[in-house]
């Protein structure tokens, strides 16, 4: 009986030092690494999301441009191939582990910014597509996703800093090299240009 006893206090004075430790060890940022990267994952989904959002519009801007400045072919080629370069790239979270790749994505995408800026200053020359449902509805929807573009970007480069900043200072730093070192520092977006990061102007 009192064998027994002894054996359940142990047993319950272990839980209480389990419990305690468990306690101890999630106040103290220990899965803030893990959580901060799984953020910075979600963050570039979103941008994903976005970019896939825009290719999928310039199909029908492409074609109803088109369809009143036919003649316009070299810019629409140029949007066209654009398009298919910066959609052909196979992209998931692996490209956050590595730069190049991101940077080349990047490029991409910056290539065909520029493209479908030149595409929506063709509008100028015509009156009538400039009147056009279809395009002013087009290029409110584009407007807008160029916003969300931006929005995702800001998001995703706040949450690599959050990110890069926990594996780097006390305690984070402690803990990256005891139990989570397999994960590096995150790269984010670079401006490549002059006010990269600012939206294309799309407003007429």
């Amino acid at each position: 009986m009192q064998a027994a006893t002894s054996s359940f206090a142990r047993r319950s004075h272990a839980l209480l030092i389990l419990l305690f430790a468990s306690l101890l060890l999630s106040g103290c940022g220990i899965n803030n690494i893990p959580r901060l990267d799984e953020e910075a994952k979600a963050a570039w989904a979103q941008v994903e999301n976005q970019y896939q959002r825009r290719a999928d519009l310039i199909p029908n801007l492409v074609s109803t441009v088109k369809g009143f400045a036919a003649q316009e072919q070299e810019t629409l080629t140029a949007v066209i191939e654009a398009r298919s370069k910066a959609t052909s790239m196979q992209v998931d979270a692996s490209i956050l582990d590595n730069p190049e790749k991101l940077q080349q994505f990047e490029a991409a995408q910056a290539k065909l910014s520029g493209a479908l800026s030149r595409l929506m200053m063709v509008q100028e020359r015509y009156p009538d597509l400039k009147s056009n449902q279809n395009f002013l509805a087009l290029q409110s929807q584009l407007e807008g996703t160029e916003n969300r573009i931006s929005v995702a970007r800001r998001d995703f480069i706040l949450a690599v800093g959050r990110y890069n900043t926990e594996i780097r200072t006390f305690p984070g730093k402690i803990w990256h090299s005891m139990m989570y070192s397999e994960l590096k520092e995150r790269e984010t977006f670079k401006a490549t240009a002059p006010k990269a990061e600012e939206a294309p102007q799309v407003n007429f």
